[in-house]
Order: C-alpha cells, then structure tokens, then sequence
C-alpha cells in the first residue's frame, strides 16, 4: 500500500529554517510529480511547492518564491522541502502529495502531514 511520511516539521523562530522530508513507500517516486501543500487553522489549502516525476520543472507559490526550495532524491524515494527565511506566516501543516496519470487515470496519495510553526 502506498505511503507518504512527512517528517521535519517544528518550531523555528522567524528567520529561521526547516528542511522538511516525504519519505514514500510502496510506490515508485520517480513516476509522480510531487507537491507541497499547507493548510493554517481556518484558512484553505493551498500550493507550496511543486516538482515533475524527472525534476526539470519546478514551481512556487507567491509567497514563498525565493524561500523556499523543492527538491527530489528519485533514489532515495524521498522529496524535500528547503524553508528559509520563515515566517510567521508559514505556519500551518505542511502536506506532501503524488500524483500519477495511468491511462487516463489519476493515480495519487497523500501524506497526513508536519506541523511548522513559526513563532518567537
């Protein structure tokens, strides 16, 4: 059974930094593009960051363009996510996310999340 686990997830003070990990199991990371999404108390879900299944795009939410960083080890069946420079702001659960089309199909899964949370 497919499996995505956050890990990495704390309290930093502003201006600080976290490297979260989503580490998969019982399916092949290198067929997915993976995302980053985060969810704050009251507010919707919404994209962080997103990389393809062979690394050659990348892409950010506004608000943490030039802060954050999305990275993949296809080997290591893990995707990462750099968070510099944080905020109060970023505080939320940080959700990772796989996604595959098979014939048409969409094929994904869903971590259950770390909470971040920014504060001094």
């Amino acid at each position: 059974q497919a499996q995505l686990v956050e890990s990495g997830g704390g309290l930093v003070q502003p201006g600080g930094s976290l490297r979260l990990s989503c580490a998969a199991s019982g399916l092949t990371l290198s067929r997915y593009s993976m995302t980053w999404y985060r969810q704050a108390p009251g507010k919707e879900r919404e994209v962080v960051a997103g990389i393809s299944s062979n690394s050659g795009i990348t892409n950010y939410g506004d608000s943490v363009k030039g802060r954050f960083t999305i990275s993949r080890d296809n080997a290591k069946n893990t995707v990462y996510l750099q968070m510099n420079s944080l905020k109060p702001t970023d505080t939320a659960v940080y959700i990772c996310h796989a996604e595959r089309t098979n014939s048409g199909t969409i094929v994904e899964s869903w971590g259950q999340g770390t909470q971040v949370t920014v504060s001094s």
